[in-house]
């Protein structure tokens, strides 16, 4: 028998599962070598600790690391039921609660280093946290698509740590009781997206569909739905799906430097954002709140038939 120890929270929503003890050893020079050994040569310790029966698909977990960059203070692996994640917004909050829970960080400034680069944190003395993202931009505007069953849509390809297509006239009201329907046009745009070879830069695959309408609350500027790779939806606005959404906005000339965003999920919870330029690059800030839920030990019991894990591997389309 043996035991991984770990610390769930929910940013506005949201669950992270930080792995604090029990994970394996990765092999690679860098952080990006590391996710990719993680990936092909842990499969069985990924989906033991985020699937069914110890999981759930909506799950993110978080694989805590030593830094990776002089003056950082930790790294950090996403990872979720089909993969691993460039990067993630609502789990980087999650991870700096968490470390602030467990007492080794305080408020004030924290780096993360992630496969998709060096982030800085700010845990607030009321607890909530800002993350300043990795650069983000538009990579195509207005792109069109045929889905498999006829209907056409348009959005725009863009990255905020992960890829996404951000689509605007899909019809549909964002609600929860709406939700059947939501996530079928949005699997329905992943799939014609691949169907049509449409990628972001480098080929890269765009495995996060968003779509966005007009908010519940009036204090807020817009609501989301965000599909995850696995074929879950964020119940929170989504960290990367919001810098994604930012970078847009800056392209439409619809937000400056020092304007407020207030992103609404599906679920009603909600994001603050923000941007500053750095040169060409726009880089966003993301605000939200995370809640510690559990301390867990997970247990691997001899002769468990599932001790690995329910691979309940999720059809991309």
């Amino acid at each position: 028998m043996r035991k991984i120890v770990a610390i769930d929270s929910h940013t506005a929503g949201e669950p992270t599962r930080v792995i604090m003890s029990g994970a394996p050893s990765l092999n690679g020079a860098t952080l990006p070598e590391m996710r990719d050994d993680f990936l092909h040569t842990h499969t069985k310790f990924r989906t033991s600790v985020i699937n069914e029966p110890r999981g759930s698909e909506i799950i993110v977990g978080a694989l805590l690391l030593p830094p990776s960059v002089t003056g950082s203070t930790a790294s950090v692996i996403y990872f979720n039921n089909v993969g691993v994640l460039s990067m993630c917004g609502h789990g980087t909050i999650g991870l700096v609660r968490t470390l602030a829970y467990t007492g080794q960080i305080k408020p004030g400034l924290h780096r993360l280093d992630t496969p998709a680069g060096t982030v800085e944190t700010v845990l607030h003395t009321d607890g909530s946290v800002t993350v300043r993202n990795v650069p983000s931009y538009r990579w195509r505007a207005n792109v069109p698509l045929t889905l498999p069953n006829g209907k056409q849509v348009s959005g725009d390809i863009a990255w905020g740590g992960n890829w996404f297509y951000i689509c605007h006239d899909h019809g549909l009201q964002l609600h929860l009781q709406n939700l059947v329907e939501l996530q079928d046009v949005s699997l329905q745009i992943r799939r014609a997206l691949q169907e049509n070879g449409m990628t972001g830069a480098n080929g890269a695959l765009i495995d996060h569909v968003e779509l966005t309408g007009a908010p519940n609350s009036p204090v807020n500027n817009a609501r989301n739905f965000v599909m995850c790779p696995g074929g879950a939806f964020d119940r929170s606005p989504c960290g990367t799906g919001t810098s994604a959404k930012l970078a847009c906005l800056v392209a439409d000339g619809k937000l400056a430097p020092g304007d407020i965003w207030r992103q609404e999920s599906i679920t009603g919870s909600v994001f603050t954002g923000s941007v500053i330029y750095d040169g060409d690059a726009v880089i966003p800030s993301i605000t939200g709140s995370a809640f510690i839920t559990a301390e867990i030990n997970l247990v691997y019991e001899a002769g468990d038939p599932l001790a690995n894990g329910i691979d309940t591997l999720t059809p991309m389309c």
